[in-house]
């Protein structure tokens, strides 16, 4: 489906790694996905570029200067513009086993340890993509669906008002009452 994806549904990764070759080993990985890759090289840049527009995903490594991934995480995690974008940390095989808990415990969606199978990073990336555009899938249809909902309260109130006048107009309310139904109908409210 990415391949196909108008621009409205284009679903952008934030890559966040220190070291340049990771950075283009995950480009080299997730390029046939056909979705926007930002990199940033730093839990700083990371921080300011979800700041500056939306992603369906993070892949963040663990350690890096400065900021780390499970700082980075957690000050993601704690803003409500992005507490719900779902983290992937990745980090070297031979580090700590207590990672893998403090990352979860951070916040992280998944834990993959480097080198990773890129068919299985491939497989992950495409999971949170999917389940990132039904997310605004729904979103559009519960906008939808309040839309309907208010314009069926409107149309009631005018209802009312037409049945208190003196001489309802039988035939136009007949309509009314009918545009309701195919409203209704169409919503399902």
């Amino acid at each position: 489906m990415s391949a196909e994806a108008t621009t409205n549904e284009r679903a952008s990764i934030l890559l966040v790694d220190d070291m340049e070759d990771n950075l283009i080993a995950l480009e080299a990985v997730l390029g046939s996905l056909n979705e926007p890759l930002v990199r940033a090289r730093s839990g700083e840049e990371a921080m300011k570029a979800l700041l500056r527009q939306h992603f369906a995903l993070v892949l963040l490594d663990v350690r890096m200067p400065g900021m780390d991934g499970f700082e980075t995480a957690a000050n993601i995690k704690r803003l409500d513009q992005t507490k719900d974008v779902p983290i992937i940390f990745l980090t070297g095989a031979d580090d700590d086993s207590g990672y893998a808990f403090r990352g979860y415990a951070t916040g992280a969606a998944d834990y993959l340890t480097k080198p990773f199978d890129p068919w299985v990073l491939r497989a992950k990336v495409t999971v949170f993509l999917d389940l990132h555009r039904k997310n605004q899938q729904l979103e559009r249809l519960l906008a939808q669906e309040q839309a309907d909902y208010g314009e069926v309260g409107t149309r009631l109130v005018e209802l009312e008002a037409a049945l208190e006048g003196n001489t309802p107009d039988l035939p136009a309310l007949r309509e009314r009452v009918r545009e309701l139904r195919q409203l209704v109908a169409r919503g399902r409210l």
